[in-house]
């Protein structure tokens, strides 16, 4: 027996029929310049050799790869599966949706192909070739879906390192698809992980260990200790400074940082931040810039309507950026914590960001995906910024005036006067 996906066979709330409508009307703005895809857009990494070019992971089990500067010259285009030009640029394969995405490093003075890792709700992790789009090694040993994926590099040896809803960290053989290590601490779900700055050179790379912090569902971020022979955790407290002396955000035994109320979504360490300090996304509506010198305390907490889902920093305009539930891109001032701007055009979660750089001396760009399957572009240079302020303001005013409009009567002319004449014999 076939059954019904469509919600109008089904009993709706009026809540619920009120918000449909709503988005169904906003789906048809194009703040943003959107690129719109037919599935739900999970993540996005940046390419490191296009300074114009993402990957994006998407929900029907895609990876894709997309010139922004191509779609720039063709705003409304449509990109799908039918159209060739899309098609040279799509990693298929997995049947589940794509979680986490991460890329091989390569040497400056190579020339050699990246490898595109995405991590699979099939509880594996999938791998092409970025040039030939030819899949590679599939990595199986997760017992859940693979959240996270991140790739370190330790003098000439390259690692895959993932996390899962299965609270495992395992440390991969990039060559031979082998699982080296698996590693235990966290009591719930992997969402995210980092490589400590500290811990490798300009290059990414790190001479005999790399240090790797995770983010979990359970609201911990723990640091882990990398390499081939005998990764292990080595606790927050650890790596703090001689100076910097452990704070109550820590837990009792000093391996954890409990910075949050639930789930850590995201882990962010600004390049340009020599100190090690990093920001952080949470389900419990904030998002941190949590302090390595004050033994992982918050100095600026910034709070949202809804769960956080993503930040990053732009150098060059000096403003933080994160995505939110509620549908909003906030533009944040760090030194002050206030809200610069909120860019508004999703019109379902936003679930990640990146940041591109436009050149010397100018702002960058974020980008942000979402579930409602587009790819959008925010510009945060001091004029984008005014201009979009003053398109917000003039978009909540018509909708001011359209609200106080009177709504127009259901009844006929015949009927309004004789409504009139029953109110009439009633007084």
């Amino acid at each position: 027996m076939s059954r019904s996906t469509d919600p109008g066979h089904f009993f709706q709330t009026e809540s619920s029929l009120t918000d449909a409508a709503r988005k169904a009307k906003k789906s048809k703005n194009n703040a943003g310049d959107p690129i719109r895809l037919k599935s739900k857009i999970l993540t996005i990494i940046a390419d490191p050799d296009d300074g114009r070019g993402v990957y994006v992971a998407e929900s029907a089990g895609t990876a894709r790869r997309i010139s922004l500067q191509v779609c720039r010259t063709a705003i409304y285009f449509l990109w799908s599966s039918e159209n060739a030009q899309n098609k040279a640029q799509v990693y298929t394969g997995p049947a589940a949706p794509l979680a986490g995405l991460a890329l091989s490093p390569r040497a400056a003075s190579s020339s050699s192909e990246r490898t595109l890792f995405a991590g699979c709700w099939d509880k594996t992790i999938w791998s092409w070739s970025t040039t030939s789009r030819a899949q590679g090694k599939r990595f199986i040993g997760h017992n859940d879906f693979v959240k996270a994926v991140i790739c370190v590099q330790i003098a000439e040896r390259v690692l895959l390192v993932s996390g899962g809803a299965d609270a495992q960290i395992i440390v991969w053989d990039v060559i031979s698809g082998a699982k080296l290590h698996t590693l235990k601490g966290h009591a719930r779900g992997v969402l995210d992980l980092a490589v400590d700055p500290l811990s490798v050179d300009e290059f990414g790379r790190g001479v005999e260990n790399v240090k790797v912090f995770s983010a979990g569902s359970e609201r911990e971020i723990r640091a882990w200790q990398i390499d081939a022979q005998s990764p292990r955790e080595i606790g927050m407290n650890s790596l703090l400074s001689e100076s910097g002396s452990s704070s109550g955000a820590l837990d009792d035994t000093g391996a954890a940082l409990l910075a949050h109320e639930t789930s850590v979504n995201r882990l962010f360490f600004p390049l340009s931040d020599a100190s090690g300090d990093f920001w952080t996304a949470s389900s419990d509506k904030t998002a941190k810039h949590i302090v390595r010198s004050r033994g992982w305390e918050a100095d600026t907490v910034l709070d949202h309507p809804d769960f956080v889902r993503d930040v990053c920093y732009d150098e060059a305009s000096g403003y933080i950026v994160t995505a939110c539930r509620d549908e909003g891109v906030r533009v944040w001032d760090p030194t002050s914590g206030d809200l610069v701007h909120c860019f508004d055009g999703h019109f379902e979660e936003v679930t990640a960001l990146v940041v591109l750089g436009r050149g010397v001396g100018q702002a960058g760009e974020i980008v942000s995906v979402s579930i409602d399957g587009t790819i959008r572009r925010w510009g945060l240079g001091k004029e984008e910024l005014q201009q979009a302020k003053e398109d917000a303001k003039k978009e909540q005013q018509e909708s001011q005036i359209q609200d106080e409009k009177p709504k127009a009567s259901m009844l006929t002319e015949e009927e309004e006067r004789e409504l009139a004449e029953l109110m009439e014999d009633e007084e």
